[in-house]
């Protein structure tokens, strides 16, 4: 990372923390974050995005523990598949069991989850102290940002910027769902 996106990071964790929306890079393309159990935050981002809370959000964590609240009563079998898929581009549907507001699941008794590979949302998640919301930069039926410039010319001055570049991924992670192996979405 350059010098001072450690400093930046840190500001941008606080910031989420005080109710703030930010724009991140992610494996494949941008996303929008914010802290997961702040109803007015993820409410300003499906505002921004045009999207019905009944679809839910993706959970970003820097690491599993960081979703042990979700996972710890996951059968051995199930977090295995986890542990062996993680840190990557995978994201999994796993049972909510309603530990997560209805505005991250939506209409849904899963919860999308994800461990990144990508350094710089491992950074901001490991210092925001947990998950983080992550959904594509874009209003909804536009293509996701896959730069920096392509998020501010959505959002402009609404929101924060994290500093940082897309990782090599052409496409957004797979989701897939944990106890029925069905792939929601492709990679």
């Amino acid at each position: 990372m350059f010098v001072g996106s450690q400093t930046r990071i840190h500001q941008l964790a606080i910031n989420m923390a005080c109710g703030d929306v930010i724009a991140y890079p992610t494996e494949a393309v941008w996303g929008l974050g914010c802290d997961p159990f702040n109803g007015d935050a993820v409410a300003k981002i499906l505002r921004l995005k045009k999207r019905a809370v009944k679809k839910g959000v993706i959970l970003i964590a820097g690491n599993i523990q960081q979703l042990a609240f979700l996972l710890h009563d996951l059968p051995a079998e199930q977090l295995a598949t986890l542990r062996v898929s993680w840190p990557g581009p995978y994201t999994w549907l796993v049972p909510h069991n309603d530990r997560v507001p209805f505005f991250v699941r939506g209409n849904f008794d899963t919860v999308a989850v994800r461990v990144t590979n990508h350094p710089t949302v491992q950074a901001l998640c490991n210092a925001f102290g947990g998950p983080i919301v992550s959904t594509s930069a874009n209003p909804q039926g536009l293509p996701p940002a896959t730069t920096a410039l392509k998020a501010r010319s959505y959002f402009g001055t609404k929101i924060g910027y994290c500093p940082g570049v897309v990782g090599k991924n052409k496409t957004p992670s797979q989701i897939k769902h944990l106890l029925t192996g069905d792939i929601i979405r492709p990679a």
